[in-house]
């Protein structure tokens, strides 16, 4: 079953005409975290991790 661009389409607006636009960017929104989250759990960190170590780095002189 080979799926066209034409039909791709009309199922991608059945779609958003069933669930509507503010239903479908929560959907893409909660899909995003979710594949953040199972990347950042393959790579083995946690969450919050993401940000560089800045404990050993002196301060710099204040003016």
């Amino acid at each position: 079953m080979n799926l066209g661009i034409t039909e791709l389409l009309l199922i991608a607006l059945i779609v958003f005409l069933l669930f509507g636009s503010k239903k479908l960017r929560g959907l893409g929104g909660d899909l995003g975290t979710a594949l953040k989250d199972f990347k950042r759990a393959i790579k083995g960190e946690e969450k919050g991790d993401n940000k560089p170590d800045d404990h050993n780095d002196p301060q710099p002189p204040k003016a």
